[in-house]
């Protein structure tokens, strides 16, 4: 190397591509579920298609008598066979998913003085102490975004100032909602 020569090297970095980036795993994971679900049905797709491959190139007699040959002279062989269909049934029909059906409905509904409207309710939160400006905020937005409406009803506990919530209350509560429903049950 003669002196006053400007050498250079480059260099090349080769790094592996950043995986989490490029695929959303959300659809990975749905596809493992798909795949998992239905491990039962792709599993049998390709023996069935090998059995009516092989169906075709005989006649039915003489499939009719080669599998009467192999059943009588392999008895083992079909009773493992039989025993491996039966057990791969039982396990599809009880990892199916099992059906619920809504029998009957009711809904309780309480007395209009445990009725709480937003502004009452903010009242009451402000009353309490307990919360600053900005929880109240909070809980504002929260009231408005939650679905919530004006004909939201809170147990007799929550009424007074500050609430106060016992077992007791929680009994009479619960009471109340009982004895509803068993006389709705009785009366049917």
């Amino acid at each position: 190397m003669a002196t006053g020569e400007l050498t250079t090297t480059v260099q090349i970095h080769r790094r592996l591509p950043d995986f989490l980036q490029t695929i959303n795993l959300k659809h990975v994971k749905l596809g493992y579920h798909y795949l998992i679900s239905h491990i039962l049905t792709l599993c049998s797709i390709p023996i069935i298609v090998i059995t009516i491959m092989e169906s075709y190139e005989m006649s039915l007699n003489d499939q009719l008598h080669e599998l009467w040959q192999d059943l009588q002279y392999n008895v083992v062989s079909v009773m493992i066979c039989s025993a491996v269909f039966v057990f791969g049934l039982t396990v599809y029909i009880m990892r199916r998913p099992k059906h619920v059906y809504l029998v009957d409905y009711a809904c309780y509904r309480p007395p209009n003085e445990l009725k709480v409207p937003y502004e009452r309710f903010m009242k009451h939160s402000r009353l309490t102490g307990d919360f600053d400006e900005s929880s109240l905020e909070f809980q504002r937005k929260i009231l408005e975004r939650s679905g919530l409406g004006q004909e939201t009803y809170f147990p007799e506990a929550m009424h007074t100032i500050p609430p106060t919530p016992s077992m007791a209350a929680a009994r009479v509560e619960a009471q109340q909602v009982i004895t509803i429903f068993f006389t709705l049950n009785l009366n049917i």
